[in-house]
C-alpha cells in the first residue's frame, strides 16, 4: 500500500481560511454503510441521524498558545512551536531556524526570557525555559497560537476562541481536535433533548500530526508520540451504551485512536499514557459505531485512518464529490459523518 493511494486534487480556494460566523453553521457530508447514496446535509441536522441512547465521545484537550519567536546569540531568527510540556519548564518542540541550533545554546525569546537547547531526538529538540512563573501559565501570555499551516494568516482575535472547542478542558495540545469545532452550545441542547449520551477522553494533538507520511510504503511511516487518557468514566459509559443497544459515536480521529489505544482483547480498558497508534485500511476498527470528522489533507495518516473506517474507495469517491460541492477543507472547514463498511475488494 503506497501514500500515493490516497492523494485526491483539492483547488487550494476550497481550503477554509477562517471559521464560519456560526459553529454549526458547516455542511456535512453523510457517508452511509454499504453503497447508499452520500448525502448533502448540515452539521446542525446531526441529532437526525443519531438514536436516543447513542453516545458522542468528544475529545477535551485544550490548545496552548505554542509558538514562540526569538533570536540565537548569533543574531539568527529562531521559531519555537512547543509540541510537549515536560516537568521543571521544559519542553519538546519543533525549532525553525537557518542552522539548527546546538545542545547548549540559548534563544532569546521575544516575549522576555530565554530557551536552551538541552539536546535533540530527531525532528524535536528537548528545551529548557527561563521564564517568569510556569511554563504553561507564561505561554498563556506570551505564546502565539500556533494555527495549521496551510491557514495562510496570522492568528487574529477571534482564534484565541474558535480554535478551541467548547468543551476544551484539559490543557495541553497544540492543534485542535477540529471536528469538536462544529459543536456550539445550541447544537449540544439539541442533541441532550434527542437523547444523546456525551463522553470525554482526553489527547493532546502534537504537532506532528502535520508531519507529512515520507516513506512511499504506507507500513515504513513512523507514527509521532501523543498522550492520552481514557478514563474509567468513558469505559462504563461506553459499557451501557452497547448494553442498551447504543452507538458509539467518535467526534473526530483522535477520539478514535484514543479508543483503539485503549483497546485490549477486543474490550475498552481505561487507559493513560503515549500512543502511536498507526490506522490505516486493514487495519480493523473496533471501538466505534460512527465517526464524524473534518475533511483530512492528501496523503496524510488522518486520510488513511479514515479509509480503514469507511472504505478507501468510498472515502475517496466521497471526497471527489466535495470537491465538486465545493466544501470547505481542513481545520475551519466542513465536517463528514461516516459509517463503516467492509473492506475495499482486493
Amino acid at each position: 500500500m503506497k501514500k500515493s493511494d490516497f492523494n485526491y486534487a483539492l483547488p487550494p480556494e476550497l481550503i477554509a481560511q477562517a471559521p464560519l460566523p456560526k459553529r454549526s453553521a458547516s455542511r456535512m457530508l453523510v457517508v452511509p454503510p454499504e453503497d447508499a447514496p452520500l448525502v448533502d446535509a448540515q452539521v446542525r441536522d446531526l441529532g437526525e441521524w443519531l438514536r436516543p441512547g447513542d453516545l458522542l465521545v468528544f475529545n477535551d484537550t485544550r490548545v496552548i498558545p505554542a509558538r514562540l519567536f526569538g533570536q540565537k546569540a548569533t543574531g539568527g531568527r529562531v521559531e519555537i512551536l512547543i509540541e510537549r510540556l515536560l516537568p521543571d519548564n521544559e519542553a519538546r518542540a519543533q525549532v525553525g531556524a537557518s542552522k539548527p541550533p546546538k545542545p547548549g545554546g540559548r534563544i532569546a525569546l521575544d516575549a522576555g526570557g530565554t530557551a536552551e537547547v538541552l539536546g535533540r531526538e530527531g525532528e524535536f529538540y528537548h528545551l529548557r525555559f527561563e521564564v517568569d512563573g510556569a511554563l504553561e501559565s507564561w505561554l498563556l501570555e506570551a505564546g502565539r497560537l500556533p494555527l495549521p499551516p496551510y491557514i495562510r494568516r496570522e492568528p487574529g482575535r477571534d482564534d484565541a476562541e474558535r480554535y478551541q472547542t467548547v468543551f476544551a478542558r484539559e490543557v495541553g495540545a497544540v492543534a485542535a481536535p477540529t471536528a469538536g469545532l462544529h459543536f456550539d452550545d445550541a447544537l449540544l441542547a439539541d442533541l441532550r433533548a434527542r437523547g444523546i449520551v456525551f463522553g470525554h477522553v482526553t489527547l493532546h494533538v502534537g504537532a506532528g500530526t502535520f508531519q507529512p507520511v515520507r516513506e512511499d510504503d504506507v507500513r515504513a511511516h513512523h507514527m509521532h508520540s501523543e498522550w492520552l487518557n481514557v478514563g474509567a468514566e468513558l469505559v462504563a459509559q461506553v459499557r451501557r451504551t452497547r448494553e442498551a443497544g447504543g452507538r458509539v459515536v467518535a467526534v473526530g480521529t483522535t477520539v478514535v485512536r484514543a479508543l483503539e489505544s485503549a483497546m485490549h482483547e477486543g474490550e475498552l480498558h481505561p487507559f493513560a499514557g503515549e500512543t502511536r497508534i498507526f490506522i490505516f485500511p486493514g487495519y480493523r476498527i473496533r471501538s466505534v459505531d460512527a465517526l464524524l470528522t473534518n475533511f483530512h489533507l492528501p496523503e496524510s495518516t488522518l486520510l488513511m485512518l479514515v479509509s480503514a473506517f469507511a472504505g478507501r474507495e468510498r472515502i475517496l469517491a466521497a471526497y471527489a464529490h466535495a470537491v465538486q460541492a465545493r466544501y470547505r477543507f481542513f481545520s475551519y472547514g466542513d465536517a463528514m459523518l461516516l459509517f463503516p463498511r467492509g473492506p475495499d475488494p482486493a
